[in-house]
């Protein structure tokens, strides 16, 4: 199993939305690289999510649901879809900015590339981040708690 981050922007789909529909297709992505992360998703994979614009700051986890498909947003074949299902919120939303202040977060993609819309996270990044986040995971297990 692998870590992902997505963006979002919350005036768009938030993770609110999501929390309520259960299961959300993650659709939109217009930038090769992202994309094939998208492709690269595994049921089961564990993805933060991100809401960019104002709030700069990871707010949830969520499990892929579904592996890519072509992204019905488009009328092009070479853009991918995913399906996530909400899992839990943070107790403590990360900002972008502690991110970018943490030594043991300074080679994260996000504190790296921070436009980058989908994106691989470390297991050493992915347990920091819960770990700032003040939010217990059982087991080691994002699945185990609810919304």
């Amino acid at each position: 199993m692998r870590t992902w981050l997505v963006k979002t922007e919350p005036e768009t789909y938030s993770w609110d939305d999501l929390v309520r529909d259960g299961v959300g297709c993650w659709d939109g992505v217009r930038n090769v690289e992202a994309r094939n992360n998208l492709r690269a998703m595994e049921v089961g994979d564990t993805v933060f999510v991100y809401h960019s614009g104002k709030a700069r700051c990871i707010v949830g986890v969520a499990r892929v649901t579904r592996t890519a498909y072509r992204d019905p947003s488009s009328s092009r074949a070479i853009w991918s879809a995913v399906d996530l299902a909400a899992e839990m919120a943070l107790d403590q939303p990360v900002t972008l900015a502690t991110i970018k202040g943490d030594g043991s977060l300074a080679t994260c993609p996000l504190a790296r590339r921070a436009r980058l819309s989908v994106m691989p996270v470390e297991a050493a990044h992915a347990a920091r981040i819960l770990e700032l986040a003040k939010t217990p995971v059982p087991d080691g297990d994002a699945g185990e708690r609810a919304p």
